[in-house]
């Protein structure tokens, strides 16, 4: 029987090799070609290791995309989806589950067939999402501005059953990325109209704090170094803000470049990469030499618009998505981590 890794089951994963010094953190090593019929602007990636396949969110194409992960062969696409934002796999239970921004709903499928399984309704907007190994629950963003509401939902639904078990009320028109911590009950959101993070207990369901982003604007992108206390906030006006989790205080902000859209820890090599669309697309590479020590590896060249990554350290790779570029086709490139 097949073996299903999430996005972040794919994080936990060890690596085995590291950066020799001097050595540049990612090394362009291969570029995927997707379908030239596709066009418009991507959103999220989601990787099924043991299946050997890649999930690329095309929501101008109202679908999404799977490739082989090794060859980058293209298998086929998941059709009919509104606005698709985000994949997650769930392991056992051999399911896809998208949230569709433009319907307002959580899709599922057979993860062998891909046959449309159930749709958990949801508000407009429905967008990132977290997973609760404990509960098995999956916690999306959803409503806000596009609703034509003050507030958005993170609403949880149990994958089990397929259906949504509750919603969490949010001032604010616009939440983003999340993390999970998974020694305590706290759900970290990125709630970017009100320039915050907002901390979330899980069992309760209650608000417990609301932590300023004073150091960067329009935070969106999100990771967690839980065993050194610190949560990352990427902002798209070029920084990454460094956290206690104990204290809710800002400690530093680490630059990158603008227009970042998400944000990865790697907590065996100790790294962060923020994949920033602007310009000519750049990946930010730092290591944690300690919980309060940061150090630059580079900037690493990507491509125009290209802000979307998943990190597979078991394959040691890291995959980005290039939209397409005149006439030229989207690709997604492959990094070879060093």
């Amino acid at each position: 029987m097949r073996t299903w890794i999430s996005v972040c089951g794919v994080l936990a994963c060890a690596a085995v090799s590291f950066a020799f010094p001097g050595a540049e953190p990612l090394q362009l090593v291969t570029k995927y070609e997707m379908p030239a019929a596709v066009k418009g602007r991507f959103d999220h990636l989601a990787v099924d290791l043991s299946g050997n396949r890649l999930f690329v969110t095309a929501e101008t194409a109202h679908k999404v995309l799977v490739f082989n992960l090794r060859s980058g062969a293209f298998l086929r696409a998941i059709t009919n989806i509104s606005i698709p934002h985000a994949v997650f796999c769930r392991e056992d239970l051999k399911r896809i589950y998208i949230t569709d921004g433009g319907a307002g709903v959580l899709r599922s499928y057979d993860g062998e067939t891909y046959r449309p399984l159930s749709t958990a309704k949801l508000k407009v907007d429905a967008d990132s999402i977290g997973y609760d190994p404990a509960t098995r629950y999956l916690y999306i963003d959803n409503g806000g501005g596009d609703a034509h509401e003050s507030y958005s939902m993170l609403s949880v639904v149990d994958t089990t059953s397929g259906k949504k078990i509750a919603d969490i009320k949010v001032d604010g028109e616009t939440l983003e990325a999340m993390a999970l911590a998974r020694s305590s009950p706290h759900l970290y959101v990125n709630n970017a109209a009100k320039n915050q993070v907002d901390v979330i207990n899980r069992k309760t369901r209650a608000l417990i704090a609301t932590w300023p982003v004073t150091m960067g604007k329009r935070n969106v992108a999100m990771a967690l170094d839980e065993p050194a206390r610190r949560l990352f906030v990427a902002c798209r006006s070029g920084v990454i803000v460094v956290f206690d989790t104990e204290s809710g205080k800002e400690l530093q902000a680490l630059p990158i470049a603008e227009g970042v859209d998400d944000l990865i820890f790697d907590g065996v090599r100790k790294r962060l990469y923020a994949a920033c669309g602007i310009g000519g697309g750049t990946i930010a590479v730092y290591h944690e030499n300690d919980p309060d020590h940061y150090q630059s590896l580079g900037q690493i060249p990507s491509g125009p618009r290209g802000k979307n990554v998943v990190l597979v350290p078991r394959l040691e790779r890291l995959y980005i998505t290039i939209p397409p570029q005149g006439s030229a086709p989207g690709e997604v490139y492959v990094y070879s981590v060093q």
